[in-house]
């Protein structure tokens, strides 16, 4: 299949050799959740649960990704598209999460790679986007320190086969979401709703990272290794105390708990304290963040929106019923409406977040090159004669990429982008509910369609230029 670009780009011309790619995940597209001897993930028990997931599905078809990965790569590069950032799913490699291979899961990986490679496309893989091996989950999941080392030598065991030809690595894909929304909100996997449980999950899926990076660059062959992290930009709504204490914690737990221990080797004091109440820190042993910090090679930023705040002196009484936020300890902070136009996901469309959030970056610490590792918008899409009209996911994208441009203009190494995401697919706890996809997928035909906006980020990525 060929895509024709819907119309030739003009101006805003990106560095020589930047990156242009899709993302997506394994729990998200592959289904064949049962086949080929693929464990159950803490992913497939959550869906499970009554009440879990907006429209009660689960990922066990998804987008049939496994037997259709050949014809999803042609979508790919027919885009012009000569990256993918995919992931790896733990449980179909190692279906206990430990001990035991199952060499026909990395059978499917080899041909997926060999696949990308065939096509001209440059693999890009995730070892975690959150799918854990049940079983692991089941001795304690990211609660228990275990968890790290035995993530270490999945990365090791996925390395040595496939490491001939992958050499672009991340170990986690936003620990904040596996810490917070898992352990303290409840949203995702494992649908837990403690704050200390939340607390010792992000470190140990921290420790897991720099232990996995040395396992990674320990192998027979060469590995870049990065790790990708969702960030936010995070602004007041006054300038009073209130106020910048309220963006002080929220960007604290959500921006710097990770960006610290991972570019510093140290965890903020402000945030230690503001969790003080919740947690001693004991779990955090000699060396660990040593191990945290071990040298990047790039640094993946996740983003989508910003936050904007207001402190409030007497927070109002929680609704009963209702689910506790992810960020622990922030009561008192209120998120303030801008008026700005809102995606699908009611997720206001901030575009110069992103180019604060990188210049940011280039600023604050000794920041390796960036790839923007997702980055995209969810619609209500129509299929119109068998077209999708997208008008507002062209425009973010636009949006998004000149505020890149502009990062790079600032000074910031950005050097490559991938849309989230090529499919439609599901969408964790939102279920089937949001497309995010450039190429739409007909769920109960498994039909492919691409959209008018996946023609013109063809047009974008073939031209290195923003029209």
């Amino acid at each position: 299949m060929t895509v024709t670009p819907a119309s030739p780009p003009t101006s805003r011309v990106f560095p020589d050799g930047f990156v242009w790619g899709a993302a997506t995940a394994s729990f998200q597209i592959e289904g064949a959740s049962t086949e080929d001897g693929r464990g159950p993930s803490i992913w497939d028990t959550l869906c499970a649960t009554p009440g879990a997931i907006l429209d009660g599905s689960d990922g066990s078809v998804a987008c049939d990704h496994y037997h259709r990965w050949e014809s999803d790569l042609d979508l790919l590069a027919s885009l012009g598209l000569t990256a993918y950032r995919f992931s790896i799913a733990w449980p179909r490699v190692m279906p206990t999460g430990r001990r035991e291979i199952n060499d026909d899961g990395l059978d499917f990986y080899d041909r997926l790679v060999d696949g990308m490679l065939e096509r001209g496309i440059t693999p890009y893989a995730t070892l975690y986007h959150w799918d854990l091996p049940q079983a692991l989950e089941d001795v304690g999941g990211w609660r228990n320190r275990d968890t790290a080392y035995r993530f270490a030598d999945y990365a090791a065991i996925t390395q040595f086969r496939l490491g001939d030809r992958v050499q672009h690595w991340a170990t986690l894909n936003e620990p904040w979401c596996s810490a917070f929304l898992g352990h303290a909100s409840g949203e995702h996997a494992p649908g837990h709703t403690d704050p200390a449980e939340a607390v010792i999950a992000s470190h140990h899926l921290l420790l897991g990272h720099g232990l996995a990076a040395q396992a990674l660059r320990g192998g027979r062959r060469p590995a870049q290794v990065g790790i990708v992290v969702n960030l936010y930009d995070v602004t007041t709504a006054t300038d009073s105390p209130a106020d910048r204490d309220a963006a002080r914690r929220l960007d604290g737990q959500q921006n710097r708990w990770f960006l610290d221990p991972v570019l510093k080797g140290t965890y903020p004091a402000d945030v230690v304290a503001d969790f003080a109440p919740y947690t001693d820190m004991s779990f955090v042993r000699d060396g660990d963040l040593d191990t945290i910090s071990t040298r990047l090679d790039w640094l993946g930023v996740n983003y989508y929106s910003s936050f904007h705040v207001r402190g409030l002196e007497a927070p109002a009484a929680p609704t009963p019923g209702a689910r506790p936020t992810p960020w622990i300890g922030t009561e008192g902070v209120e998120f303030v409406n801008r008026g700005r136009k809102k995606t699908h996901m009611g997720w206001e469309i901030v575009p110069e977040g992103l180019t604060k959030t990188l210049t940011r970056l280039a600023k604050e610490y000794d920041v390796p090159p960036v790839f923007v590792t997702e980055n995209g918008s969810a619609w209500q899409d129509e299929v119109v004669d068998g077209e999708v009209h997208d008008p507002e996911r062209a425009e973010y994208l636009d949006l998004h990429l000149a505020a890149i441009a502009d990062a790079i203009a600032d000074g910031v190494d950005v050097r490559g982008y991938f849309a989230w995401s090529l499919l439609d697919n599901f969408e964790w706890a939102w279920g089937y509910e949001r497309r995010f996809g450039y190429v739409r997928v007909d769920y109960a035909t498994q039909e492919r369609t691409v959209k008018d906006s996946g023609r013109h980020y063809a047009a974008i990525a073939t031209a290195n230029a923003l029209p």
